[in-house]
């Protein structure tokens, strides 16, 4: 990858953490780190070139994922967070191999704590089409499944990351997605849902008006952000000596480096530069 801008200095003698994600979902999961560590250093990479990653084939996930880390580890980083669902069910296991001295963090939907919280047996699962699909997800439905005797109903939600992507958390095109994708999971006595995408939690408001407008009553929402960062925390404790660092955050994207810092603007209140890198 190559960077068009030439802007940014060094991150310094922080060892930083790398954070990334299709586009700009992971930054529902970098919102957490922050919190947890705010003196790290961060860099986040956004692949809005490729976006979303849930259409898109095993293979092509997985070669995006490789040379996204690649590239990171090359920034110097000292631990990774793969701050994406489809990415981690798709690509986790290769980059660990690969990278076996970086601790790597990926993010799963949140079935265990889902049948934790559900009162009525009954929990929603959104997602995308290729978390569904991935053999990962099947695993951990079938095992969670299996202890809990919790029965989880799947809906993968297409085109809900696009309107994340494009800003539109409360659009009425986004409140028609979510008019179709929740009312059968609600109907058929879910009382819990879990956000399993990233860019989920940015739309999270909307979700919550529209289940309590179908149920007359609040549903529990479940967000795997802050477990992730949670881990992330006990992992640097020793995979990253030189934190804390300045607290910086810098981000590159293979899409509108624009965008990005008005999304970081927007949805995090942070201006962050960002550097344009040509995909290869």
């Amino acid at each position: 990858m190559t960077s068009t801008t030439a802007d940014h200095a060094p991150m310094g003698t922080a060892v930083p953490i790398g954070v990334f994600d299709s586009g700009i979902g992971g930054l529902s999961v970098l919102r957490h780190i922050r919190a947890l560590l705010p003196q790290a250093d961060l860099i986040y990479f956004s692949d809005a070139a490729y976006a979303p990653y849930g259409g898109r084939s095993e293979e092509d996930i997985r070669a995006r994922s490789v040379a996204i880390t690649d590239f990171l580890a090359g920034q110097g980083i000292g631990a990774l967070v793969v701050a994406c669902n489809t990415a981690t069910a798709a690509a986790i296991a290769a980059l660990r191999a690969r990278h076996p001295a970086l601790p790597i963090v990926g993010v799963e939907p949140g079935l265990k704590p889902a049948a934790a919280a559900t009162r009525s047996g009954i929990v929603g699962v959104l997602a995308t089409e290729r978390t569904l699909a991935s053999a990962r997800f099947q695993a951990l439905h079938d095992q969670v499944q299996a202890a809990t005797q919790v029965r989880f109903l799947t809906q993968a939600c297409h085109g809900l990351a696009d309107q994340v992507e494009k800003g539109e958390l409360r659009s009425a095109d986004t409140a028609r997605l979510l008019g179709r994708y929740l009312p059968p999971l609600l109907d058929a006595g879910a009382d819990t849902l879990v956000l399993g995408c990233t860019h989920y939690p940015f739309v999270r408001p909307l979700i919550e008006e529209i289940a309590f407008a179908r149920r007359k009553s609040p549903v529990t929402i479940i967000d795997t952000g802050e477990p992730v960062a949670r881990q992330l925390v006990r992992l640097v404790g020793t995979a990253c000596p030189a934190l804390p660092g300045s607290g910086r955050t810098m981000a590159f994207t293979t899409g509108n480096a624009t965008a990005l810092r008005h999304a970081f603007k927007r949805l995090l209140a942070l201006e962050v530069e960002v550097t344009h890198l040509l995909a290869e």
